[in-house]
Formats: structure tokens, C-alpha cells, sequence
């Protein structure tokens, strides 16, 4: 909780002469109607929309070991204009059964280049007759009603936990999510601080707007026997403030917005909120739209010769990209080359990257960051980079048994920019791909020798670590790309900004593979997104799901044989050389991963078969998704009067001539159908 901020403002217009306190207000941003009466219960809705969206409830209050506060009473109101922003002010009281009041400081910002969403930050004043002790508070707490849906909602939840859950879920019967924006796990935290919930015909999303990552949840509820779920923003709750006589507490700035169709378009405003806020998105190098050749494949016992005897395979098949990947190094932390694989130490590894890119290709390193196993040589020389719990044990990485690192020690921050150094500039590396769910979120940290001021320093410090991996790669090579994969985890919204390729990270699914794509599409549209390897896809062999979701296609085959120590089988056979090839083919023909994906024509959640849309070059590729599908699809965002030959690209047959603005095609496929509508000329 953070302490009440003056600020200088300018007043316009006041509501005092408009309207009396007893009458509540309605405040308008674009389609959307948040209303206020005068118990300042809030509702909010859709203009056009006879169906309500949510009841009539009290959305801000906060929880004390003395009892909730939610009964304010409103009791005056001010309407200023800053530039853009109109700026209300509600001021509001609730009585306390011992004496006095708590005083409600309500700012609610509607941006006009913003529509449909409104910006909040209450303040709390106690004025009553005792201290108090803050358990949480909450903001935007609203009941969303079942318009009969089935499931009765979608959403999209951005928590990350240890079971590397889909981020887009139906919302149905009995659900409980709590999405928990600070670490849930040993090694899993962070997210996207937003959540969606949307029916098929409106929607709400609710979030946080700081500049650094907040420890708030964003919870989401439902049962079975009611007809409504329940979202919110909460704080942590995880130790009591003291709020004295006086005292004023304050929430994080908060939003609430309301949208037609799935989570896209609140996502994609989210973001273009925070990049006009100062959190500017980048847009990737070219090389960061090549597809990729990983030798993973070989896991950790790769050798030199099965590595560069994989090569010209790789080149054959047309990708530009090859990734050594771990077991280079001695352990975590000590990123010094094992000398039983490279024997010559660093001249080895200058050696072999000459040889990789002898064959045309661009070489990416990878690197676990921030993690340094017990008994490393860092370590011992340097015991103080650890970060520490309240019981002053070190935080514990379980994935690669070690420990966190501090991202804001000078020490640590000095030794991983030597090593950027080192990787970059001597060996010559033309990327980095940063590895491991523990890079998304970092405990708060009770090192007094770090900042026993505040413990989550760290925690909100954390992308400034990796805004200087990124400024010192690129100013050794502005063109590298820096891939950022937080295994399993929903990207902090934080680390964006420093990463030049996202990537589906470990993908339980393809569906997974889409609906990440999905989100940083929306997120993220001018940097590239790394479908992962395909082997992590259904069967083996999705390249449909990447491809068609705009993904950067990627593989580990091995080739001729595998590695004998590696149980499981990534050979490229014969057989599966054909059909690698001719996706390969296709994806550096028609290189979708660099067009826009055209949002609003379909709902990731309720539209059935799930389709997807990309725009390139003035022409529209479809991909629709299903185990199986037999029936009539919907193609839509054709233009009116024109006519179109639907033609699938991968197996060269024409589907027919179609009609716009929408058109309905008979047809019949397995796991995926990709086509792209050719325009008929007169």
C-alpha cells in the first residue's frame, strides 16, 4: 500500500452545480456506462445493450481486523479536465459502530483517447476514534451475470503457478481462481495484470496500470448455484498495516473497462495504455521472424559432432537459426565452459560458433540468469548475492536445484553483464535465449545487505535486470535478438519491453501454442512470437498451429540418429523430413509471423471451430482449429462485393469462389484447415 501523492490539477468545470450527492452520477468513456449512486455502489455496462452486465454492488472497500468497510455514503463530487483525462472526484464516509469515520478519496480517470475504460485509485483516511489494521484492499469488485452462456463465461486469467495452466478458460459451474500476481510457487510467479471475463455478447476486464509490478491478485469466482462470477483487484493480504488515527492508505491505480467480443481487445488497449504511460513495447529485428533449429534435441550431452552434423540438414531445410542450448557450462552460476566438452576452453566455443555460421546460419546462446547452484564458485566467492526469505534461508530455484539471484545487487548485476560481454562480443553470439520460469518474478527478498527497507524492491526492480541484458547485447551487436522464455509461465507484462521475441515457453498443447499467441498478438503486435518447438505440440508435428496464429515455426530434430543417452526419439526420419520441409517451405514463402493478426472477426472462446485471421500483403489467411470438424464456417472480414477464391496453401486445392462481406464454406478436416482468400479480379 503506498502513501496518498499530491497532485496539481487545474478545475474546469465542477459537478457540484450539476447534480446533488443524493442523486449519484453516471460517468461515460465511449460505449461505456459506469454508474454511481449514492451509497457509491457502481455498476458498469454497455451502451446498446439491453442485457446488464453486472449488478449494482459496492466495488472499492477495504477489509480490517476490526470488520469490512464497504457502507460509505457519498458525499460530494468534483469533475476536473486534465488534457485528455476527465478526472472525478468522490469523496465518501462510512461510520464506524466506536466513533468516527473512514474517510473514501475515490479518483476515477476517463481518457478519451482510452474509450470503454476508466482508471481508479481510492485513498482510505481514518478518522474514527481508534487505530486499525489493514487486512487488504479491494477494487472493482463486481458481480458479473450469467446471460446464459454456455460455458456461461470465457476468460483470461494471466496468473503463474507450477501447473502451467491454459490462460484462456471457460468459466462455468463451480471456479476459483486466484491469480496472484507475486510468486506462487518456488519457482513460478509474475504475470499479466489483467483478468477478463467475458459472454458472447459483452465482457469486463480489470487490472492494474503501475509502471512496475504490484504484489495484487486478481481473483475470480463463481458457483454453481449462482448466476453470477465475481472478479475484482485485490491486495496481497499477506501481513496487516497499521492504519493509525490520521492515517491514509492508498491503492495501486486500477481499471475496469467493458468491451464486445473476447479478451483481444481489452488486452491490446491495456497495453497501448501502458506504452503511452512510459512502458514502450519493442518492435523486433527481422532476423527475429527466422525459424529456428534448436540442438536440445540432443539435451544436455550434445556433442560438437552430432551438432554440426546436423547443420546441413538444418540449412536444407531452409532454417536461419541454430541455439546451443544447456550444458555448456559447468553448473548454474558458474558459466564458465566444461572443460570435459571443451577441452580448449573459450577458444572451443569461438570455434564452434565459426563453424555454425559457416553454413549461413545465426547463432542464439542459452542462459538460465538469476540462478546459481549451492557450492558454485560464485558463490563462494560471493555469498551475499543470494536472496533471502524472513527466516533467512535462501530462495530455492527447484527446476535447476538453486538459488535466486538478486536482480538489483550491484555484484550480480556487474557479473551478468561480464557474461553478456563474454557471450555477445567474444564468442560471437548473434542472440540469447534467457530459459527458466524463475526469470517472471522473484520473491521479496530479506537480505538486509540488498534493501531491508523494503523487501520487494527486487520484486519491482526485476525488469530493470533484464532492460540490461537487452541495452548491453544490442549495443554489442543492434541486431541481436534476445528471447525471453519463462518455461510454462505468463510473461510479466514487465519483461516485455526487454525482450525482441516471445515464445509459446514450454507448451502443454497446441491449443496452448494458439491462445499464447493469441495474447502477445494483442499484447505485443510488432514483435515476433517463437511457436516453440513443434515437438511440444500435439503429436509431434502441429506446424498448422504455429503457423497459422502468425508464430516463428521451430524444431530439435535430431539427425542422422539421436543421442544415446536421450530416451526420447526427436529423429528426423524420411518420412518426416517431407513433411518438415514443405512447412518450412511454406513458412519462408509466406511469412506470416510478420503480418497483423486482424482481431474481432471471431471469439477465441465461443466460436466454433476456433479461428484465427492474419493480414499480409493486402491478402487474408484463415486458420480454423478443431480435432475434427464436418459442417459449415463462417468466413469472415471479406470485403462487400467482392468476390474470392478460398485456396488451401498446403495441400494446392482451391475450396471454391465466395462472395463478401461474409461467406459460408462447406467443409470437412482434421486437427486444422488453413486457406487464404485470393481476390477474383473482374
Amino acid at each position: 500500500m503506498k502513501h496518498i501523492d499530491k497532485y496539481t490539477i487545474i478545475s474546469i468545470l465542477s459537478s457540484f452545480l450539476l447534480f446533488s450527492c443524493s442523486e449519484g452520477l453516471e460517468i461515460k468513456s465511449g460505449s461505456m456506462i459506469l454508474s454511481v449512486d449514492k451509497d457509491m455502489h457502481m455498476t458498469v455496462e454497455l451502451t446498446g445493450n439491453d442485457a446488464p452486465l453486472t449488478e449494482k454492488s459496492q466495488t472499492e472497500y477495504i477489509e480490517l481486523e476490526e470488520g469490512t468497510v464497504s457502507d460509505f455514503k457519498l458525499k460530494s463530487r468534483d469533475t476536473r479536465v486534465v488534457g485528455d483525462t476527465t478526472v472525478y472526484t468522490l469523496i465518501g464516509e462510512a461510520s464506524m459502530p466506536f466513533g468516527g469515520t473512514i474517510k473514501k478519496i475515490q479518483t476515477i480517470s476517463v481518457d478519451r483517447r482510452f474509450p470503454g475504460m476508466a482508471v481508479t485509485e481510492v485513498k482510505y483516511v481514518n478518522e474514527s476514534s481508534r487505530d486499525l489494521h489493514v487486512v487488504k484492499w479491494v477494487n472493482h469488485a463486481f458481480r458479473v451475470i450469467d446471460n446464459e452462456d454456455t460455458p456461461a463465461f470465457w476468460s483470461f486469467q494471466g496468473q503463474s503457478t507450477i501447473e502451467r495452466a491454459d490462460w484462456i478458460l471457460p468459466v462455468d459451474s463451480t471456479f476459483y481462481q486466484r491469480n496472484y500476481m507475486g510468486m506462487n510457487d518456488s519457482d513460478y510467479g509474475g504475470g499479466i495484470p489483467v483478468t477478463c471475463l467475458w459472454r458472447r455478447d459483452q465482457g469486463i476486464a480489470v487490472g492494474h496500470v503501475e509502471l512496475s509490478p504490484r504484489l495484487v491478485s486478481f481473483p475470480v469466482k463463481k458457483s454453481k448455484y449462482d448466476n453470477y462470477a465475481e472478479v475484482a483487484v485485490e491486495s496481497a493480504g499477506e501481513s496487516v498495516v497499521a492504519f493509525t488515527q490520521g492515517d491514509t492508505i492508498s491503492t495501486v491505480r486500477t481499471f475496469v473497462s467493458v468491451y464486445e467480443g473476447d479478451c483481444f481487445a481489452p488486452l491490446r488497449q491495456f497495453s497501448e495504455y501502458m506504452q503511452v504511460s512510459g512502458l514502450v513495447m519493442p518492435e523486433s529485428e527481422p532476423a527475429a521472424f527466422e525459424p529456428m533449429w534448436c540442438a536440445w534435441g540432443y539435451e544436455r550431452e550434445a556433442t560438437f559432432a552430432e551438432i554440426l552434423g546436423t547443420l546441413p540438414k538444418v540449412k536444407e531445410l531452409g532454417i536461419k537459426w541454430a541455439t546451443v542450448d544447456d550444458g555448456y557450462q559447468i553448473a548454474e552460476g558458474d558459466w564458465e565452459l566444461d572443460t570435459k566438452r571443451f577441452p580448449g576452453g573459450d577458444r572451443d566455443m569461438v570455434d564452434l560458433v565459426k563453424k555454425m555460421k559457416a553454413y549461413g546460419l545465426k547463432v542464439q546462446l542459452w542462459w538460465a540468469p538469476l540462478a546459481a547452484d549451492p557450492g558454485t564458485k560464485v558463490l563462494k566467492e560471493n555469498p551475499d548475492f543470494i536472496t533471502l526469505s524472513k527466516q533467512q534461508t535462501p530462495h530455492y530455484i527447484t527446476w535447476w536445484d538453486s538459488y535466486y539471484l538478486s536482480p538489483v545487487d550491484s555484484g550480480v548485476v556487474s557479473y551478468s553483464r561480464d557474461l553478456v560481454d563474454r557471450f555477445m562480443k567474444k564468442y560471437d553470439f548473434d542472440g540469447l535465449k534467457l530459459d527458466g520460469q524463475h526469470l517472471n518474478s522473484v520473491h521479496p527478498d530479506y537480505n538486509w545487505k540488498h534493501h531491508p527497507e523494503c523487501p520487494q524492491y527486487s520484486y519491482e526492480q526485476l525488469p530493470g535486470f533484464f532492460k540490461m541484458i537487452y541495452d548491453e547485447s544490442r549495443s554489442i551487436n543492434p541486431h541481436a535478438v534476445i528471447q525471453n522464455c519463462p518455461c510454462g509461465c505468463c510473461m510479466s507484462f514487465y519483461n516485455l519491453p526487454y525482450t525482441n521475441q516471445t515464445v509459446a515457453s514450454d507448451p502443454t498443447s497446441s491449443w496452448q501454442v494458439r491462445l499464447k499467441g493469441y495474447v502477445y498478438k494483442a499484447l505485443v503486435p510488432r514483435t515476433a512470437y517463437f511457436g516453440d518447438h513443434v515437438e511440444l505440440s500435439d503429436n509431434g508435428d502441429d506446424f498448422a498451429s504455429s503457423f497459422g496464429i502468425g508464430a516463428v515455426l521451430g524444431t530439435k530434430f535430431t539427425w542422422p540418429k539421436n543421442n544415446p543417452k536421450v530416451k526420447a526419439d526427436y529423429r528426423l526420419t524420411p518420412e518426416k523430413e517431407v513433411i518438415w520441409k514443405k512447412w518450412f517451405s511454406l513458412y519462408n514463402e509466406k511469412m506470416l509471423s510478420t503480418g497483423e493478426y486482424v482481431n474481432g472477426l471471431y471469439d477465441i472462446g465461443y466460436s466454433r471451430p476456433e479461428a484465427h485471421v492474419i493480414r499480409k500483403d493486402g491478402t487474408l489467411y484463415y486458420a480454423f482449429y478443431a480435432s475434427s470438424f464436418d459442417g459449415d464456417i463462417l468466413v469472415k472480414g471479406l470485403e462487400e462485393g467482392k468476390k474470392y477464391e478460398l485456396y488451401d496453401y498446403f495441400n494446392e486445392v482451391s475450396l471454391g469462389e465466395v462472395e463478401g462481406p461474409e461467406a459460408r464454406l462447406h467443409c470437412k478436416f482434421e486437427r486444422a484447415l488453413l486457406f487464404q482468400a485470393n481476390e477474383v479480379k473482374k
